[in-house]
């Protein structure tokens, strides 16, 4: 995931210099804020092709409480709904060109900066994943624009109650791979300013609820610099703290973050379990406990161990980001947590034929 450490959350840039992840949260009395977070990652990709009109309608049905997202911007400046930097061959297949000749054909392999969205509208992203056996596909399905999610949701959330946490997959470190944060924000405002879900983002409007999203990668400086690119000149060692944790907390709080999104367990951990010897967690009690004493809520990700979802929540963390939320939501039921609602499967499912046929 390549992040900044200090933002997510409906689109903002806090500081000034990085694309930020979003929670596009709605109204804060939006019905969903009063229960227990289970984000579905990428729609729930564990379950149904990720960041596909398909997985955020099975996230619906599914029961989450928020669907997270990606953005990236194409070189015509539309707002799609993508992950990776580039056309990943092992999710996406070329079909045809966009129009006779076309010199950038095939696209599969090339970076979505690079291409326009009806180069995008001709590619088949229904791959299953070999590391996620059970996604259901939808032969021929494409990657969707921000503005059809939207116009889905419309039909299948028609009182707009679900959650979005919405990232802006615009690359710090190696600007010229994605366009830059400032397009991002301007470009993502444009349309939830015409959405349903219109809350703005924080350059243009405050009131935003942000996220501060941080993993080992965004924390490391690179030979010679003085700070992370990720962090908008920010150094985390400047902050009061007796541990890593409680600093990262304090400039999430610095930086007027509401949400503190730190990778649960460290990408350094030689182990995924916290069964197993050795295991190392990013997000550890000393974060948590200092984000709520700072009035932060801690959300982790990407979380799909029932093991690592404990030893979260007895830290005691807000929410989880996973690409199970079927599999959390029942856990959550079972040791009392409040949780939302599923959306009715038929209208869903209704909704989904409708735009993707």
């Amino acid at each position: 995931m390549y992040t900044p450490l200090i933002i997510v959350a409906v689109v903002s840039s806090v500081v000034g210099a990085i694309p930020p992840q979003s929670i596009f949260t709605g109204p804060r009395s939006n019905r969903n804020s009063n229960f227990f977070d289970i984000q579905a990652h990428r729609g729930g990709r564990a379950n149904t092709i990720e960041n596909t009109l398909p997985s955020f309608a099975w996230g619906l049905i599914e029961g989450a409480t928020t669907l997270e997202l990606d953005n990236g911007i194409t070189k015509d400046g539309v707002v799609i709904i993508w992950h990776d930097q580039e056309v990943t061959p092992s999710k996406c297949r070329d079909t045809a060109p966009a129009f006779s000749d076309d010199p950038d054909f095939p696209y599969v392999g090339k970076l979505i900066a690079n291409l326009t969205w009806s180069q995008i509208m001709t590619l088949d992203c229904s791959t299953r994943q070999i590391n996620f056996p059970g996604q259901l596909t939808y032969p021929g399905t494409r990657i969707p624009s921000l503005s059809e999610l939207f116009d889905f949701l419309d039909c299948a959330d028609p009182e707009h109650n679900i959650l979005l946490n919405i990232e802006s997959k615009s690359n710090a470190a190696f600007p010229g791979r994605t366009l830059d944060f400032r397009t991002f924000v301007h470009k993502q405002y444009e349309l939830f300013s015409r959405s349903a879900y219109y809350r703005s983002i924080t350059e243009l409007d405050p009131t935003i609820v942000t996220s501060a999203l941080i993993d080992d990668y965004t924390l490391m400086v690179p030979e010679g610099e003085r700070v992370s690119p990720w962090f908008a000149g920010i150094d985390i060692n400047t902050y009061n703290g007796s541990n890593l944790g409680e600093r990262i907390a304090e400039a999430a709080y610095d930086i007027h973050a509401d949400i503190l999104s730190p990778i649960a367990t460290s990408e350094l951990s030689p182990v995924a379990d916290p069964g197993q010897p050795g295991y190392s967690a990013f997000t550890t009690k000393a974060m948590v406990s200092r984000a709520h004493e700072l009035g932060l809520v801690v959300k982790p990700w990407t979380v799909n161990r029932l093991n690592v979802i404990e030893e979260m929540v007895e830290m005691g963390v807000d929410g989880i980001i996973t690409d199970y939320p079927d599999v959390l939501r029942r856990w959550a039921q079972q040791h009392k947590l409040p949780v939302a609602p599923r959306y009715p499967k038929y209208n869903v499912l209704t909704c989904l034929n409708r735009f993707i046929s």
